[in-house]
């Protein structure tokens, strides 16, 4: 997916955060300071940073200022913090930053961020097919024809069409919820077999399905 730069000097908070950015399927550097936030810009350019603006040695504010006069700031950046005031998220935007985000920090406004933050600027086009065997579309794309939409089968008498001109995160969760749905009807409800299947470790599992409000009795047996 995309390479993310996670700069805070909380350890719990870099851990959540990479925790739940690479269950998303991400790639996360960890930064505890600014100094280390310099060395990873340096060594690459990421697809968008999360940027703590109160830290020890280099406020974050200061090193969005410092990226921007040098040039570097070439990607998105959010910025967070639990006690900034209207006036510092203010200055972080004229700087440059795209969002800014209050901590703590639920799950859904920072998967929002980050999609919006991946997808700002780009143009994002339907791709004529997707993965065989799991989705196709509905019918063959033409310069007359409306926007196709794909179709999943989730059940063994179920169809399932998803819109394209939905925002990303909205349709890639109706995907998920039906991708799971079709696995648990499949494997009678059992949380340890689907886990297996999808690649996921319970607890990610649990709470992914929970966040996508599956039904986690569905297809279960007796």
């Amino acid at each position: 997916m995309a390479n993310i730069l996670v700069v805070d000097d909380e350890l719990g908070i870099r851990d959540l955060l990479s925790e739940i950015l690479n269950d998303e399927g991400h790639q996360v550097e960890l930064a505890e300071n600014a100094a280390q936030a310099r060395a990873v810009r340096q060594r690459l350019r990421p697809d968008l940073v999360l940027l703590d603006i109160w830290m020890p040695d280099t406020d974050g504010v200061t090193l969005l200022k410092e990226w921007s006069s040098s040039g570097l700031l070439t990607m998105p950046v959010v910025m967070m913090s639990g006690h900034a005031t209207i006036d510092t998220a203010v200055e972080a935007t004229r700087i440059g930053a795209m969002a800014f985000l209050e901590k703590p920090i639920t799950l859904q406004k920072l998967l929002q961020a980050v999609d919006q933050g991946l997808n700002r600027g780009a143009t994002k086009k339907p791709p004529p097919s997707v993965i065989a065997g799991v989705v196709t579309l509905a019918q063959p794309v033409s310069a007359s024809s409306p926007a196709p939409q794909p179709v999943v089968d989730t059940g063994p008498q179920a169809q399932q069409t998803f819109s394209l001109e939905k925002p990303l995160r909205e349709a890639r969760d109706e995907f998920e919820k039906a991708y799971f749905e079709f696995h648990l009807s499949r494997e009678g409800g059992s949380m340890t077999r689907v886990a297996e299947k999808t690649g996921l470790e319970r607890t990610h599992l649990y709470r992914k399905l929970k966040q996508l409000g599956v039904d986690l009795t569905r297809g279960k047996r007796g």
